[in-house]
């Protein structure tokens, strides 16, 4: 099946991809912020740029979403350029474990949430967070 829009137009649409301060992003930052929970960072300069990373507790926290790194509850395999897509979030998921090995090694406790899980209860993963920091 080959793609509907232009090069040129498929081009924009990715590039229109936010990579940072995505909504479910923003959303945690804003219950850590009302639970009065403060210095953290965001994209912190870590193996895997986690999405907010409490340096003093050594705890990394990602964000992944849930197409790019291949949630296994709300996965779509794309329709178009099946083995692109199939090779490049492969890719992503195996960056994902390697990143997790050599944080852990360096002694992070890293936590991963699906974008679907902060989305619909974001209180779970603040408490995760919580409960990791000990707060």
């Amino acid at each position: 099946m080959t793609d509907v829009l232009t090069r040129e137009q498929r081009s924009y649409n990715m590039s229109r991809i936010k990579a940072r301060d995505t909504k479910p992003e923003i959303k945690l930052g804003s219950l850590l912020s009302k639970r009065g929970i403060r210095g953290y960072k965001t994209h912190y300069h870590l193996p895997g740029t986690p999405d907010i990373v409490f340096v003093k507790k050594r705890l990394a926290v990602f964000i992944d979403g849930c197409f790019w790194h291949k949630c296994p509850k709300c996965f779509k395999k794309p329709a178009t350029r099946t083995h692109f897509w199939m090779k490049k979030i492969k890719g992503n998921v195996l960056r994902d474990k390697e990143v997790n090995k050599r944080l852990k090694k360096d002694r992070w406790k890293v936590l991963r949430f699906w974008e679907h899980e902060i989305r619909k209860s974001p209180e779970k993963a603040l408490s995760k967070i919580v409960k990791c920091l000990k707060l």
